[in-house]
């Protein structure tokens, strides 16, 4: 388990932070610029001391106030990526992963350096430089420096914002995999929901220096009263599915969750993967009965159980219960027309063309039988 329970004032912004998470998978913290994300991750890291509060890392106390304690950074074991990756320019790869190796904690299950390259896809970067890769390259590489000191807990602060979209596509499938690879908990700050949706198992909104929600991405990210802190325009549902099929004439792949099936064009997806969908509120239309002879593949009948008072401008948010929460966005003058409302029945349109690798976080392999 992971506890942190912080404050600090940093000059007219107050820090007061209290949470915990599962020490497994992946916890992002996620909110606004100024936020305070790095600064709780530097706390952990010992590289900013609280004024106040209590760190215990599966039950080792990094910080506590009242009892006087502060482990240095070294003693922490705690592995730190950084948004620059941060390598020595004049080691190699191999260097640099090495270096990793020499501050590898003792005890515990040591990581291999070939294993590392090999799940990090850098096995034919070993014997170049840093000046010589690309930036998704290097990220990759800092991450396995960090996975090589054998770390009890991995912080990732923003490891991808400095990353162009296709350098940032590169190296997400890998961050995809390495909390179950390593068995390593993860700290990853963040302030996009693609990663969100991609990489975290349980969410922590912090705003104004504080934490405004504890909860799976799911559950938090499709609530209408946090969408000033997960943000409007990209605002929707986050719903918890698995791969039950695919259509290989047309290309595309069945997605089976509570409300049904959803499906996506997308074909590398493997055969009972638990996962989650992003879908945007303003990618889903409305009916107020059951369309026929249109080329959207998705269409889900649900009962509306919530909108928002329409107030904010031409654009009304409608939630539906299709088995699962489902958000759309359409105007006001839409929904006066269709004559929808609240208990009313309606008929939710997904394009599949809509759904792409950015709205899609695979979260374990395991086979089901369907």
């Amino acid at each position: 388990m992971i506890e942190i329970d912080v404050a600090r004032a940093l000059g007219n912004f107050n820090l007061d932070v209290k949470f915990t998470a599962e020490s497994r998978g992946v916890t992002a913290l996620f909110g606004q610029s100024g936020a305070g994300k790095t600064s709780v991750v530097n706390m952990l890291a010992g590289l900013l001391r609280p004024d106040r509060g209590r760190i215990v890392v599966d039950d080792l106390v990094l910080f506590d106030s009242d009892q006087c304690i502060n482990l240095p950074p070294e003693k922490r074991r705690l592995g730190y990526v950084f948004q620059e990756d941060r390598l020595f320019p004049h080691l190699t790869v191999r260097g640099n992963l090495s270096y990793g190796s020499k501050r590898a904690a003792r005890d515990g299950n040591p990581v291999d350096l070939d294993q590392v390259a090999k799940v990090l896809d850098i096995t034919p970067l070993l014997d170049r430089r840093p000046g010589a890769l690309s930036g998704g390259e290097k990220q990759r590489v800092a991450i396995g420096r960090a996975l090589l000191a054998n770390p009890r807990l991995l912080l990732m602060d923003e490891p991808v914002a400095s990353l162009d979209n296709r350098r940032k596509n590169e190296i997400l499938p890998f961050i995809e995999g390495l909390a179950d690879e390593f068995a390593i908990p993860i700290i990853y700050v963040t302030h996009s929901a693609e990663e969100i949706v991609r990489l975290a198992d349980t969410l922590v909104l912090l705003s104004a220096g504080k934490v405004a929600a504890v909860g799976p991405v799911e559950t938090l990210m499709s609530r209408m009263d946090l969408r000033p802190l997960t943000g409007r325009y990209e605002a929707g549902s986050v719903i918890a599915g698995h791969v039950s099929g695919v259509d290989a004439e047309f290309g595309l792949t069945h997605l089976s969750f509570p409300g049904g099936v959803l499906r996506v064009p997308l074909s590398d997806l493997e055969h009972g993967a638990e996962l989650r969908v992003r879908i945007r509120a303003r990618d889903v239309t409305l009916a107020n009965v059951e369309p026929v002879g249109i080329s959207t593949l998705n269409v889900f009948s649900g009962t509306i159980v919530e909108m928002d008072d329409g107030r904010s401008g031409a654009m009304v948010d409608v939630k539906l219960d299709i088995g699962v929460p489902l958000w759309a966005r359409v105007t006001r003058r839409a929904l006066h027309d269709l004559g929808l409302g609240i208990g009313v029945t309606a008929y939710a349109m997904v394009k599949a063309v809509a759904i792409d690798h950015g709205s899609v976080g695979q979260r374990g392999q395991t086979p089901r039988d369907d």
